[in-house]
C-alpha cells in the first residue's frame, strides 16, 4: 500500500478507526474513475455513497457549509430545506460538475428507476484542475460518472492522484484525494467520524505538517508559485464528513463548519480564489428521514435518536483531527505529475519529511 502520513512519522492527535478512512463509517463506499490520457488529460470522478449502493434512497441527516464560495456544490438548497441526503455524492473538476450531476441522475434512472419517478437533486462538487488538465476538453462523461459509482466499495480508498483528485495540487505539491477517521468517545458511547477531502488549495509558504512550517523549508521547486496567471493559494477544497453518530441536520451542519479548523492546522487561511465547501451526514436513524411522496394512508410520525448537544464536542474534535490528517495523506500519496502544456506539479519530498520527524 502507498505510504501514508503516519508512516513518515508525522504526529497526529486522536484515535483513528481501523482503516483511518471515511469508510470506517459502516456503509460508506468510495469509488473512482481516473482519466490519465496523452499529455493533457489529468482528471476524473470520485463517488461517495453514504449508505452504499444497496441503501440508495434511504436519506441521511445532512448539513453543509461554505467557508468561501468560489466553487460549486449542487444540491445544497435541498439539503438546507430538507436536512437530508440520499443520493451518491460526486466530486470532479470545475467544468465537469454539470456532467457529474447529470451522470448521477442517469445512473439512478437506469439502476433505480423507482427513485427516478420523483425528483433527483444530487450533490456534485468540484475543484479546478486546469493547471495539469485540459479542463475545457469535455473529457469527463456521464459514463465515467456511472463507472465511479459502480466502483464504489468499502475498504481503504486509494489516495492522491485518483478520481476527481487526479489533476489537483495542494500547497504547491501534487495532492488530490485524502481521507482519515477518528473514534469519538461521548457519554452515549463511541462513534466513528470519517473525513474525505479533494485537496486543491494553499500556497507553498503556508504548509504546516505536524505543527512545523515545512513550506518555508521546502520553498524551492515551486512551479505553481511562479505562475503569473494564478494567485498564490488558488484552487479549492471539497470536504465530506461521515459519521455513525446519531445527529440532527443542524448538528451535521455544525460538523461541516469544523472542517476548516482542521485545514487551518495545515496552514491555509482560506484564499479568496479558493472554493471551500463542506458536507456532513449521519448514517444513523436508518429509515427515519422520508422526504418523498407518502404512501396512501400513511400518517405515521417520524422518530429519531440524536446526540445531546452537550455531548457533541468529542465529535467536533474528531472532525478537526481527521481533516488535518486527510490533507497530509493527500500530499503524501501525491507523486510528481506532468500534464497540460508540460506543466509540472512536484511531489512532496517524502524523505525530507521523514527525516524532519525522525526521533
Amino acid at each position: 500500500m502507498t505510504a501514508r502520513a503516519r508512516d513518515l512519522g508525522i504526529p497526529f492527535s486522536g484515535s483513528p478507526g481501523p482503516l483511518n478512512a471515511v469508510t470506517d463509517v459502516l456503509g460508506v463506499e468510495v469509488g473512482y474513475t481516473t482519466l490519465i490520457e496523452g499529455a493533457d488529460v489529468r482528471t476524473g470522478v470520485t463517488a461517495l455513497l453514504p449508505r452504499g449502493r444497496s441503501r440508495i434512497g434511504d436519506p441521511c441527516a445532512a448539513g453543509w457549509y461554505s467557508l468561501n464560495g468560489n466553487g460549486e456544490m449542487t444540491g445544497t438548497a435541498w439539503i438546507e430545506e430538507s436536512g437530508t441526503l440520499d443520493l451518491p455524492v460526486t466530486i470532479t473538476n470545475t467544468h465537469a460538475v454539470g456532467v457529474a450531476h447529470a451522470g448521477t441522475v442517469s445512473w439512478v434512472a437506469g439502476r433505480r428507476p423507482d427513485l427516478a419517478e420523483g425528483w433527483l437533486l444530487p450533490v456534485a462538487a468540484e475543484t479546478w484542475d486546469g493547471y495539469l488538465n485540459d479542463i475545457n476538453g469535455g473529457h469527463v462523461t456521464e459514463a465515467d460518472v456511472h463507472a465511479a459509482i459502480d466502483a464504489a466499495a468499502t475498504g481503504t480508498p486509494a489516495e492522491g492522484s485518483v478520481g476527481g483528485g487526479t489533476g489537483m495540487n495542494c500547497y504547491g505539491f501534487k495532492a488530490g484525494s485524502g481521507t482519515a477517521s477518528r473514534v469519538a468517545e461521548t457519554g452515549s458511547g463511541a462513534f466513528t467520524v470519517g473525513v474525505f477531502l479533494q485537496c486543491n488549495f494553499g500556497s507553498r509558504d503556508q504548509l504546516v505538517l505536524g505543527g512545523i512550517p515545512l513550506g518555508r523549508e521546502f520553498a524551492d521547486d515551486d512551479p505553481l508559485g511562479d505562475l503569473d496567471r494564478m494567485a498564490p493559494g488558488s484552487g479549492s477544497v471539497i470536504g465530506v464528513v461521515a459519521t455513525d453518530a446519531p445527529l440532527l441536520p443542524g448538528q451535521c451542519k455544525a460538523l461541516a463548519r469544523r472542517v476548516p479548523l482542521g485545514l487551518a492546522r495545515t496552514g491555509t487561511s482560506g484564499s479568496h480564489f479558493s472554493g471551500d465547501l463542506f458536507l456532513a451526514f449521519s448514517t444513523a436513524n436508518a429509515g427515519a428521514f422520508r422526504t418523498g411522496w407518502p404512501a396512501s394512508g400513511d400518517t405515521a410520525l417520524g422518530h429519531v435518536d440524536f446526540l445531546q448537544w452537550g455531548q457533541i464536542d468529542p465529535v467536533y474534535t474528531a472532525v478537526v483531527e481527521a481533516a488535518e490528517e486527510a490533507v497530509a495523506n493527500a500530499l503524501v500519496a501525491g507523486r510528481e505529475m506532468i500534464g497540460l502544456n508540460g506543466n509540472r506539479s512536484p511531489g512532496l519530498p517524502l524523505d525530507a519529511v521523514r527525516s524532519r520527524f525522525a526521533d
